[in-house]
């Protein structure tokens, strides 16, 4: 089984929601920082999740920096930009097997608590 969670050591919310899910013992911790995701690794994301744009981080800092948010960003750039530095990355990403959750809204991390609890 496949349990892994790619997330920014240094965020506080990645850490919170680590720790809230209890994902320490049994997941493998993968610091997007340190270990950037791979090209791999992304296309299964966006298998899964439909588009490279839904694990775009609009709130990153270089986002704004850039004022990416002016400009009309396509797949492919989406993509690059991932690829290009971990912030752009939306986190954490809890991925159990075939099953991601992406990103740290309210509904997410509750559909990944309901779903770590009927495992």
């Amino acid at each position: 089984m496949i349990k892994k969670v790619y997330h920014l050591a240094t965020c506080s919310t990645c850490k919170r929601i680590i720790k809230e899910l209890n994902l320490t013992e049994s997941f493998e911790l993968q610091n997007v920082k340190e270990q950037p995701i791979t090209e791999t690794e992304l296309n299964k994301l966006q298998a899964f999740s439909g588009s490279f744009e839904s694990l775009l981080n609009r709130r990153s800092v270089l986002y704004r920096e850039r004022n990416l948010k002016e400009q009309l960003l396509t797949e492919d750039d989406c993509k690059k930009l991932i690829l290009e530095h971990y912030s752009f990355l939306k986190r954490p990403i809890i991925q159990v097997d075939d099953h991601y959750f992406i990103g740290n809204a309210k509904k997410t991390i509750e559909a990944a608590k309901t779903y770590l609890e009927n495992l």
